[in-house]
C-alpha cells in the first residue's frame, strides 16, 4: 500500500485566521512556504509516495491557499528526492485544456515522472465563477436550489469535454477537437508557417493549420497517472469507470464505498476495462494519531473548527476521520482495507492551524507505527 500526504493550504494557525485578511499577509506566506517544504521533506525521509495539494484562488482569508497547482508541485519537486508531487487536481472548468496538458506534461519532465496529477470540477463560486474559462460556466455550489441542476449540468459538460482533450492532446503527436464546448484549432483554421509543413505536422496543403499538438510530450507513457479528486456520487464514478481514473474516496460509510466499488467495476467493464479491485478508488481521511484521549478530544475539536468554520458553508461535509492511537487507526485502516481492498491511503493532516511540531509527530508515528503493517519500504525508501 502507498501512502499520500495531502495539504489543504491553511496560511495560518487559529488565531491569525480570526483576525482576518491573513492570505494577503507577506509573513505569514513566508513561514507557509518554509513550513510546507519542511514536511515535504520529513514526508520524502519518512517514505510517503506523494506530498499533494488542491487548487484554489483568491483565498484572502488564508484557509486553502493553493493557487497555482503546477508552480507549487514544481516546489514539493525542488525539496524532494523520491517522493511525487501530487495535483489534485487541476479545476477543468476554469483553464484551457490544451494549456493544462501542456503544463502537465512539462511539468512532468522537471520532475522527471515523479508527478500524479488529479481533476477537480470546483466548488468554491467566488473563485471558479471568476476565472470561468467557458461562458456561463459556475461552482457545483449553486447561488440558489432552481439553479443546481442547469447550473451542475454545464460544469459537468465542460469538466468531462476538457479531460478528453487533454487526454487527446497526451496521446496522439497532432490532434483536432470539435465539442460542444470546445474547439481546437478555431473554426476555419489557422495561419500557417512554412516551417510546419518541412519539420511539423497539422498543416494542410493551403497553409492552413487544422491540427494541433503539444510539446512537449509527458515523461512518463503515456502520461501521470490520473485521479479523480474526491468522488462522493455514483455520476462522478461512473464518467472515471470510463475515462480511467482513480477516485479518491473520503468516506467513513463502508456500505457507500463498497457500493461506489461495486459501480465503477461494473461501469468499467461495460466500457471494456477490467479494473482490479485495488486500482477502483483510493481511500483516506484526516489523520489525528495520538494516544492521548484528551489530547484526541482537543485535536478533533480543532479541526471541527477549522472544517465547520469554511468548508461546511460550501456542504462539503467532513470526510472520514483517522483519529486515536496507532493500533486504533491501524484497526480503521484494516477494516476498511478488508472490505475495499484499496492499495492507495490519502492522508489529511493539520497543515498550516496546527503547530509544525504536532504534526511532525503525528507523521512519523504513522510512519513508523502504522504503516508497517500495511507495506515494506522498497529500493528507493517508499512504502509500498
Amino acid at each position: 500500500m502507498k501512502f499520500h500526504l495531502m495539504q489543504t493550504g491553511v496560511i495560518g494557525r487559529r488565531h491569525e485566521l480570526e483576525a482576518g485578511m491573513a492570505g494577503q499577509r507577506p509573513e505569514l506566506y513566508q513561514r507557509f512556504l518554509a513550513e510546507v517544504r519542511d514536511y515535504v521533506r520529513l514526508a520524502d525521509d519518512l517514505g510517503y509516495a506523494a506530498y499533494c495539494q488542491p487548487e484554489h484562488h483568491l483565498q484572502i482569508e488564508g484557509f486553502e491557499i493553493n493557487n497555482h497547482p503546477g508552480m507549487f508541485s514544481l516546489y514539493v519537486g525542488l525539496h524532494s528526492k523520491r517522493m511525487k508531487a501530487g495535483i489534485m487536481g487541476y479545476t477543468l472548468p476554469t483553464h484551457n485544456p490544451v494549456r493544462v496538458a501542456e503544463e502537465i506534461a512539462t511539468l512532468d519532465h522537471m520532475l522527471q515522472g515523479r508527478l500524479q496529477v488529479g481533476f477537480t470540477r470546483g466548488y468554491h463560486a467566488r473563485w471558479v465563477d471568476s476565472m470561468a474559462a467557458r461562458p456561463g460556466v459556475s461552482a457545483t455550489t449553486p447561488v440558489n436550489a432552481k439553479a443546481r441542476d442547469e447550473q451542475d449540468a454545464l460544469n459537468r459538460e465542460v469538466f468531462e469535454e476538457s479531460l478528453q482533450v487533454i487526454k487527446k492532446a497526451w496521446a496522439s503527436d497532432v490532434f483536432s477537437h470539435k465539442g460542444k464546448h470546445w474547439q481546437f484549432p478555431p473554426e476555419g483554421g489557422s495561419a500557417g508557417h512554412p516551417a510546419y509543413a518541412s519539420m511539423g505536422k497539422g498543416m494542410d496543403a493551403d497553409g492552413i493549420v487544422r491540427q494541433i499538438g503539444i510539446a512537449p510530450k509527458c515523461y512518463q507513457s503515456p502520461h501521470p497517472k490520473i485521479y479523480g479528486g474526491f468522488a462522493g456520487s455514483m455520476t462522478t464514478v461512473d464518467m472515471w469507470a470510463r475515462e480511467g481514473g482513480k477516485p479518491i474516496v473520503l468516506a467513513a460509510d463502508l456500505d457507500f464505498c463498497d457500493a461506489l466499488w461495486n459501480r465503477y467495476a461494473d461501469t468499467a467493464r461495460k466500457h471494456e476495462r477490467e479494473v482490479a479491485r485495488e486500482d477502483v478508488a483510493a481511500w483516506g481521511g484526516f489523520l489525528m494519531l495520538t494516544d492521548d484521549k484528551d489530547k484526541a478530544r482537543q485535536l478533533l475539536a480543532e479541526h471541527q473548527w477549522f472544517w465547520d468554520k469554511w468548508f461546511i458553508p460550501f456542504g462539503q461535509k467532513m470526510p472520514n476521520v483517522l483519529i486515536g492511537s496507532a493500533d486504533e487507526i491501524a484497526d480503521q485502516i484494516g477494516r476498511a482495507h478488508d472490505r475495499l481492498g484499496f492499495n492507495e491511503l490519502f492522508l489529511m493532516f493539520g497543515q498550516g492551524h496546527l503547530n509544525p511540531d504536532q504534526n511532525n509527530e503525528e507523521l512519523e508515528k504513522f510512519a513508523s507505527l502504522v504503516a508497517p503493517r500495511f507495506a515494506t519500504k522498497d529500493a528507493e525508501g517508499t512504502l509500498v
